[in-house]
């Protein structure tokens, strides 16, 4: 006999008289909201315009991007990712090594490896590295203290930027301002010669970073759901796929190009005979940069609708209700640990250990940074010839760094040659940029409409605080390729397990999200997000 599966959901004689009554709420619902953001507006055409941008941001109806917004989009990821992966690991690191003074005894040390080193390039190293802030830090570690002072300070924020992000018209107020300090921020740096006044510097720095990359992660849904509609069918989902992985993997390479002009001109300003006056000019011309990519705030806006909520603290925790999008969260911290790790150990170890010469360093940079913009592009159409979905795509990532470290781990008694580095300079740079596009791809798919600015923050400060403890653990142990490289080797291991038993797919968390509706009640289906899922008949499931 035929068994039903009770549920929730109406019967089936009161189905029809249910499905009005939510009807009529959700109308209902829209009205009132409606007039809630237009009664502070007084003409006729703009409340009809303020009416229907209600009613869109209601229904998760967004306009379709113009060419400007994407270009912009791709333009402030050319204009702020090198902030955490070259400004605050590199550049201010370097500023700290060229204040402190260093004893006379320690310019005979040479390197364990027993390569020749010139006396420049083991005194920076030893600069670097040896513990003469305080007689407690290095300038590696100081720059981690003051990076995890940044998060620190950033993690109030989770609570309110989420919802001015998606519920309210300032979003460009918080992206500009907060892009805006920073810079600032980066203009100072080498202007006073204290230890004590770079704590503020880059904690400030990194909050204004994280904040700015939530509202540049957020814009990313909002785009996709332009380019796709609010609610796709099953059968149409791999079109948002698509989309999705297109623009964050152009973001991404952008991103890399903008990282390779920051660090060649930090090699060029390293070569001035007044260094900390150099590597304050690239300071100065970081907070340029970045403050050149307020443009995209500034010629894009996608308000949301202006209502009222009930707890802050729920809606920035709301990520918690959804599986998937935690799951992904952990993917994200693991992989941001992994490569900041390797990239800051792999470095250390290069010029500490082998004695790599300025030119070597500088070629190996180069690669790094600009291998992404070739490698990147062309990992798109290979994603839909395989038709493989992000995490798909974050296993081959991890499986890339996995190669790298596990290589570097079991060669590390041996001599690295220049062609070896590169090559693998050039996979570590791919995992890199494959990790942190769909990364910020399967977040965007977790996120329900209207939820999206506070999934990005997490995004942003999760992403935040893995560079942060990846640098961390390399900067303890500089030139100890053994352990930056082996607990790279595990966390990748550990992230590929997370993705594998997690039972985490852009399919499951977009439908979890409301992305995506059943084909079979298509004619059912309301325009208005969510609706179609207030109540749900289940079938009868036969018995044996």
């Amino acid at each position: 006999m035929a068994e039903v599966v009770t549920s929730s959901s109406p019967e089936a004689g009161s189905g029809s008289a249910v499905q009005d009554r939510e009807l009529i709420l959700a109308r209902r619902d829209v009205v009132e909201e409606i007039s809630y953001s237009t009664q502070d507006v007084h003409g006729t055409s703009m409340k009809l315009q303020r009416a229907r941008e209600a009613y869109e941001a209601y229904a998760g109806v967004e306009e379709k991007p113009k060419k400007v917004e994407v270009l912009s989009w791709y333009f402030y990821e050319l204009c702020s990712h090198f902030v955490l992966t070259v400004l605050v690991p590199i550049v201010f690191p370097l500023i700290l090594s060229q204040i402190i003074k260093l004893p006379e005894s320690w310019d005979t040390l040479s390197p364990k490896s027993g390569a020749a080193c010139t006396h420049k390039e083991i005194n920076l190293y030893l600069r670097l590295t040896k513990r003469t802030i305080l007689s407690k830090y290095s300038p590696l570690e100081w720059t981690s203290i003051s990076w995890a002072i940044g998060l620190a300070i950033a993690s109030p924020f989770l609570a309110f930027v989420p919802i001015v992000l998606d519920h309210g018209y300032n979003q460009p107020i918080i992206a500009v301002a907060s892009i805006a300090t920073g810079s600032i921020f980066c203009l100072p740096a080498g202007s006073i010669k204290n230890i004590w006044i770079f704590p503020p510097y880059i904690a400030a720095i990194v909050a204004s970073s994280v904040i700015a990359t939530a509202c540049h992660t957020r814009h990313l849904g909002l785009m996709v759901r332009g380019f796709t509609g609010p609610t796709l069918h099953k059968s149409q989902f791999p079109s948002r796929r698509a989309v999705n992985s297109w623009l964050s993997l152009y973001a991404a390479a952008a991103g890399s190009l903008g990282s390779a002009v920051i660090s060649s001109f930090t090699y060029r300003m390293l070569k001035e005979k007044e260094e900390v006056l150099s590597l304050w000019i690239v300071s100065i011309f970081s907070g340029i940069k970045w403050l050149c990519g307020i443009f995209h705030f500034l010629v894009t806006n996608r308000p949301c609708i202006s209502t009222p909520v009930s707890s802050n603290s729920l809606h920035a925790l709301s990520i918690f209700k959804f599986p998937h999008a935690l799951g992904t969260l952990a993917g994200i911290f693991v992989s941001s640990l992994t490569t900041m790790c390797l990239f800051t150990g792999g470095v250390l170890y290069l010029v500490g250990e082998l004695c790599y010469k300025p030119k070597s360093l500088l070629y190996f940079w180069l690669t790094y940074f600009i291998s992404p913009l070739i490698s990147l592009p062309l990992l798109h159409p290979l994603q839909q010839v395989i038709k493989g979905d992000a995490v798909k795509m974050q296993l081959l990532g991890f499986f890339l760094s996995a190669a790298t470290s596990g290589f570097g781990f079991y060669f590390r008694g041996s001599p690295w040659h220049q062609h070896h580095v590169l090559f693998f300079a050039v996979l570590q740079s791919t995992s890199t940029g494959v990790l942190h596009a769909y990364g910020r791809v399967l977040l965007m798919d977790c996120s329900p409409s209207g939820k999206e600015g506070a999934f990005s923050t997490w995004f942003s400060w999760t992403r935040g605080l893995g560079m942060c403890v990846g640098f961390a653990i390399a900067s303890t142990f500089p030139g100890n390729v053994r352990t930056s490289f082996g607990l790279s080797f595990g966390t990748t291991i550990c992230g590929m397990v997370i993705l594998i038993f997690g039972n985490i797919s852009d399919f499951g968390g977009a439908k979890a999200a409301g992305h995506v509706r059943r084909d079979k009640y298509d004619h059912q289906a309301s325009p208005v997000t969510g609706l179609d899922t207030a109540y749900e008949v289940e079938e009868p499931v036969q018995g044996p």
